[in-house]
């Protein structure tokens, strides 16, 4: 019996020797395998590398391009304050955020819709500026036939006359008598940084008067919800819950939207 227990202990631990033999192998074939894979692996496709050089100018054309360059990375940065402060965009986002908050409906339409469709707005009602500036200014500079400097003025002229159509004499003295710059002879001599905020001003208080007119007809529908509530003795019934469906049937009766963009777009001079 002890020899058969030993010849049996001899055997399992010849197996368990083998065993680890083979693991052994396998790793060292794995191991070379993957290296050898790495090794002769070759990319599929090379990144390329980005880099940022500033280097002295050698003649006066490359000079004339960096301050081109660096004049239209200006224009770019001041393209945001100048698609909302010297165009119809002022006006026509608040008249629909006005009427937002007379019919009550809380962030319906979302303000991402409101912005979108004043920005359309704000693109048909310029396009015919925006046509005279390419035609004018941008086309001309492309071509090499104006300087940048009657380029800008070319650009500028079809902007300021926009401007002071929709400007309101009060307000452009305003600020004349402010900047103490006398009375002009001409709107040529007013300078555009004064009739800027003066078309600002007037802009807005356009927009008031708008969003003055939009809330009287809501304004009556709540006082009569509200009083023909507290007649019933409803005491606890929000009358906004009630007017709100009046509102929405009002405003689609009237054909709303077709209204107010109407008198947005033909509102401008």
């Amino acid at each position: 019996m002890k020899i058969t227990t030993m010849r049996i202990i001899n055997i399992n631990k010849s197996k368990k020797s083998s065993i680890k033999y083979l693991i052994l192998v396998f790793v060292v074939v794995a191991i070379f395998t993957f290296s050898s894979i790495e090794v002769n692996a070759q990319p599929e496709f090379t990144i390329p590398r980005i880099g940022l050089s500033v280097e002295e100018a050698e003649t006066p054309q490359q000079v004339t391009t960096s301050l081109q360059i660096l004049f239209l990375l200006t224009i770019l940065s001041l393209a945001p304050a100048i698609l909302i402060m010297m165009t119809g965009f002022t006006r026509i986002i608040i008249v629909l955020s006005f009427l937002r908050n007379a019919i009550a409906t809380q962030q319906t339409p979302p303000t991402q819709v409101l912005i979108g469709l004043a920005l359309f707005l704000t693109f048909f009602i310029m396009s015919p500026i925006a046509v005279e500036i390419n035609e004018t200014a941008v086309q001309p500079y492309l071509a090499e036939e104006i300087s940048d400097a009657e380029a800008i003025e070319n650009a500028m002229k079809p902007l300021r006359e926009f401007m002071f159509r929709q400007t309101r004499e009060k307000d452009l003295a305003l600020f004349m008598e402010i900047a103490n710059e006398g009375t002009p002879a001409s709107l040529e001599d007013i300078p555009t940084l004064t009739l800027i905020p003066a078309f600002i001003i007037s802009e807005l208080k356009t927009a008031f008067q708008l969003g003055f007119v939009l809330f009287i007809p809501f304004i009556v529908i709540d006082m009569v919800v509200a009083s023909t509530l507290m007649s019933m003795g409803m005491m606890m019934l929000p009358p906004a819950m009630i007017s709100l469906p009046f509102k929405l049937l009002l405003f689609i009766m009237v054909d709303g939207w077709n209204v107010i963009i109407k008198s947005l777009v033909t509102g401008f001079n």
